[in-house]
């Protein structure tokens, strides 16, 4: 059953199309011409009165997408069955909408392998609107196709392309995959020939799920003769035709889980035989070698196995995984770049705070400079402040002395005089003296007052000390919590890189082992037979006979002339 997802999207496309303003509005006229070519392909009756019905109040002027969405899943998508021809579908979809996008004459591939590319888009890009394919599976399509074709190695192409890509938008619309496979870029050095047949091989692989195709002889059920078929293995049915050109279908074998495929012995002069039974018929069938029997038994099994398993195809299971694997990483790459962020605003915090104590420190340096300034000032003062008490008492004893000199010589000259005056002179000198004395005791207070103050300021000075050191060890504390912080960054990052590292290698392993679901195998290794019948299309011993079969008939022209 072909998902609706699948169909959308070549719907939408033919709606683009018939969008000629691109303001996302079809008129209902070609509306009704594109829902009856999509019931007439996908064998659904068609109702033109329910168009009318659920357009009935917009009858003039152009309907919304929006509003064609509810009619096409109710009245069309919702009718769906197997039975219609999906490629006929696609094909309808391709010609209403690939003229007005893209002119394929100048390109190096025809009409119908440019709808072949353009099938592979719809199959491979993202279910989201408008449709692109990023960058892994363009890759992923262009790897198939140079292995179809044979191509070396094209890692340099793939990087140089991916950086341009990269550097515009990751993705492609339809119409640039066409033109970047029809231009020939990833394909010099092969003709045109060789790139039809690959991407017909890779369009056979991919959307009509052929796993496998070949000759092969089959027995019949009626006659019991050996006939050559050409068989193709899908999913759930392997198909036999007359020839490879798939014209004249002769049956199919309907595979289901109660299938089995089994080895037979050689006999009646058939070599290299396997059964496949299903529950109301056996078929026999014999391949051209060993080989190519192993081949054939393994992919039928892996096929019966697939239907037990309910899973779809292989191409699809594959997308799906590397969807999911997308998915997984785009999930780890958001959770790291929001653990970053937070990292970031912790470190950030850090920062402040360390900026916020630097300025501290910077205010309790500046305030004990200040400090320190006041105390020498103050120191300073006091210590002019005594020197000038010491000079004033200096004066004050030069001008006694002087005073004790004039009286004795005063005493000298008038002995008698002082006799008299004896008394009143001791008296006066013992006054002068307890004067004197009072001044010394005075200027002791004065001194030891200036050192107990000096002594005080002496005790903040080592108080502000201790604060200063306190302080520097709580900034060590801080600068070895943020040195912590960038570790655990820097750990951060280092996982970021692991991740990314696992991740491509996770891809790389992805792309080498895409081969083990790959069913169509190449032959031998030797150089690959590329002939009118395809490439490796029958073994080098029928490749001779024909020769010798042409030659004949060749001969026998010349004779006959």
């Amino acid at each position: 059953m072909w998902l609706r997802e699948e169909l959308l999207k070549s719907i939408w496309h033919a709606f683009t199309a018939l969008d000629v303003d691109q303001r996302g509005k079809v008129s209902k006229s070609q509306l009704k011409v594109l829902s009856h070519n999509l019931c007439t392909v996908m064998k659904i009756p068609h109702d033109p009165v329910a168009l009318e019905e659920h357009f009935k109040d917009d009858d003039k002027g152009p309907l919304s997408n929006q509003g064609y969405m509810p009619y096409l899943n109710k009245f069309i998508l919702d009718k769906v069955q197997e039975e219609f021809d999906v490629l006929e579908f696609n094909k309808m979809c391709w010609t209403l909408c690939y003229k007005k996008n893209i002119c394929t004459k100048n390109l190096l591939i025809s009409d119908n392998d440019a709808f072949k590319v353009w099938c592979m888009f719809n199959f491979l890009s993202e279910d989201k609107y408008p449709l692109v394919i990023i960058t892994e599976e363009i890759e992923y399509l262009l790897r198939k196709l140079m292995e179809a074709m044979g191509s070396g190695s094209t890692e340099e192409k793939f990087a140089d392309y991916k950086m341009q890509l990269n550097s515009k938008k990751n993705c492609l619309t339809a119409w640039e995959l066409i033109e970047l496979v029809g231009m020939g870029y990833f394909s010099k050095g092969m003709n045109r020939q060789t790139l039809s047949m690959a991407i017909n091989e890779v369009f056979q692989e991919l959307i009509l799920d052929v796993l496998k195709q070949g000759y092969m002889m089959k027995k019949g059920h009626k006659r019991k003769n050996w006939t050559e078929r050409w068989f193709v293995l899908r999913p759930n049915s392997l198909s036999y035709y007359i020839g490879e050109d798939l014209v004249e279908k002769k049956g199919d074998i309907i595979l289901d889980r109660n299938c089995c495929v089994e080895s037979l012995p050689d006999k009646e002069g058939k070599k290299c035989l396997f059964i496949i039974k299903c529950t109301d018929k056996s078929f026999e069938i014999s391949a051209s070698d060993k080989k190519k029997k192993q081949e054939w038994i393994q992919a039928t099994q892996m096929c019966i196995q697939l239907l037990r398993l309910g899973l779809p195809s292989p191409h699809r299971e594959a997308r799906l995984r590397r969807r999911e694997l997308r998915q997984r990483q785009q999930t780890e790459e958001d959770n790291l770049a929001e653990k970053m962020k937070q990292l970031q605003a912790a470190n950030e915090n850090k920062q402040r705070q360390l900026e916020a104590m630097r300025m501290k420190m910077e205010e309790a340096a500046a305030k004990a400079a200040t400090e320190e300034h006041m105390r020498k000032k103050t120191q300073v003062d006091l210590h002019d402040r005594y020197r000038l008490d010491l000079e004033r008492e200096k004066m004050v004893r030069q001008q006694m002395e002087e005073q004790v000199a004039q009286k004795t010589s005063e005493l000298e000259q008038y002995l008698q005089r002082v006799r008299e005056l004896e008394d009143m002179l001791l008296e006066e000198e013992a006054a002068k003296r307890a004067e004197l004395e009072e001044i010394h005791l005075q200027q002791q207070r004065a001194l030891s007052q200036t050192e107990a103050e000096k002594q005080e300021l002496e005790a903040d000075r080592l108080a502000k000390e201790r604060d200063l050191q306190a302080a520097m060890l709580q900034l060590d504390s801080l600068e070895k919590e943020r040195h912590g912080a960038l570790e655990q960054y820097k750990e951060v990052s280092r996982k970021l890189e692991r991740a990314t590292n696992k991740t491509k290698t996770w891809k790389d392993k992805v792309a080498k082992h895409e081969g083990l679901v790959r069913l169509i195998q190449p032959g031998h290794k030797g150089p690959q037979r590329i002939t009118n019948w395809g490439p490796a299309s029958f073994t080098d011993t029928e490749l001779e006979l024909r020769k010798k079969s042409w030659q004949e008939s060749k001969n026998q022209g010349a004779q006959a002339q």
